[in-house]
């Protein structure tokens, strides 16, 4: 009888098992009611963590720079990384937008309850096409052990991963390679609208890198001319040719924003450095910017236009500018960024435009425009493409 009573003791002990488990389960805190803290430290523990640097490698990131030190890693950090990268190298930024936190927060918490790091990571990552295919292409690099051109790789894919946090909520955006002398228009999703041609700086007057958004459409714009173009190169052919202003339509304009007439100025008198005027070109088709200019946000006087030496987009050495972006498809472009048809196809045909005076289009939508200088890129087709060092730059610290 007792052997009896054992056996029957034993048919509990699955359920007493079963039951111990749900105990503790039920112990255990629902990642939503976590803290910050508390999510990142039960995804610090070594095997948990190592899965999040692997995927972190599989995108180009830098994981030394997420190295855990003591009981708890940095997890936030690499996830943010993930997702929105680092501010690439840039010259000027209006404005850095902060990481999506809500998201973060919401990987952590999936992470926590056991769902695959690929899909909450990749979850994280930008949807555009050309980052998926960086990605394939910069596995196959590594695989090919072919260290410097992946870390060029690695660096576009930060970049994406950049516009992807600075243009968040927006529309569209336009990205201009300068390194490529090429201009991609992309939907919120990544998708290619437009793809053109440019023609940007020279390297002794490089188009400078920025993250910043489009104002205004110009059309029929009046071009002021740069200081340090005015200074080098216009006032000592004003000086030295008295038909120079007019055979190019420029204006002399003073301190009031009036026309001053170029024969009554003393030119003996007065030098480069001291000339209390600036130049302006009257509006045409013979104007420096076309006639259409996009105005974006910055305090380096730069902006992308149409331009009166079209035929140079025919070229494959396309870096002749003093520092502007010029556009192989400006009507186009226009009427992307605005959201609409503002301009009609045959803007860029109409006869009499000499001295049609100005007229500024406010954008209803800020469109981030981003001018990156990136060594590699993906075309439509997901073909991987490199791009010369044109101003020398040397191999990217990602």
């Amino acid at each position: 009888m007792q052997m009896l009573s054992g056996l029957g003791r034993t048919r509990y002990i699955p359920l007493l098992i079963l039951f111990t488990l749900a105990i503790l389960q039920s112990c255990k805190k629902n990642p939503k009611e976590m803290s910050r803290e508390q999510l990142e430290k039960e995804l610090s523990d070594k095997k948990h963590y190592e899965k999040l640097l692997e995927f972190g490698k599989s995108a180009g990131i830098n994981v030394e720079k997420f190295a855990a030190t003591g009981e708890q890693a940095p997890v936030f950090a690499l996830l943010e990384e993930a997702g929105f990268g680092h501010k690439p190298n840039l010259r000027y930024t209006e404005k850095k937008v902060k990481a999506d936190t809500l998201l973060l927060r919401e990987a952590a918490e999936a992470l926590v309850k056991g769902e695959s790091v690929d899909k909450v990571m990749k979850g994280l990552e930008p949807v555009y096409p050309v980052y998926n295919n960086l990605k394939i292409h910069y596995a196959r690099l590594l695989k090919e052990n072919k260290q410097d051109s992946a870390a060029v790789v690695a660096e576009t894919l930060n970049a994406y991963r950049w516009i992807k946090r600075q243009s968040n909520g927006a529309p569209r955006f336009v990205m201009v390679n300068i390194r490529g002398a090429y201009l991609a228009a992309m939907d919120s999703a990544g998708q290619n609208v437009l793809r053109m041609r440019t023609v940007v700086g020279k390297s002794d007057t490089p188009t400078p890198t920025m993250d910043t958004y489009a104002t205004s459409i110009v059309t029929h714009p009046y071009w002021n001319v740069p200081k340090s173009i005015a200074i080098k190169e216009m006032f000592p052919k004003a000086a030295s040719d008295p038909e120079y202003l007019s055979r190019n339509r420029i204006q002399i304009i003073d301190n009031k924003g009036q026309a001053v007439n170029p024969e009554e100025i003393d030119w003996e008198e007065l030098t480069a450095e001291k000339f209390p005027y600036r130049f302006r070109q009257e509006t045409g088709e013979d104007n420096s910017l076309g006639l259409l200019k996009v105005e974006i946000k910055n305090p380096l006087a730069i902006y992308l236009h149409d331009t009166n030496a079209r035929y140079l987009f025919k070229s494959n050495s396309r870096w002749r500018s003093h520092g502007c972006v010029r556009v192989q498809q400006p009507t186009d472009l226009a009427n992307y960024m605005a959201g609409t048809k503002l301009l009609d196809n045959d803007f860029m045909t109409e006869p009499d435009t000499v001295s049609t005076p100005p007229k500024w289009h406010k954008l209803k939508a800020r469109i981030p425009v981003f001018l990156l200088y990136l060594g590699a890129d993906c075309n439509e087709k997901g073909d991987l493409l490199y791009f010369e060092d044109v101003y020398k730059r040397g191999l990217p610290k990602v």
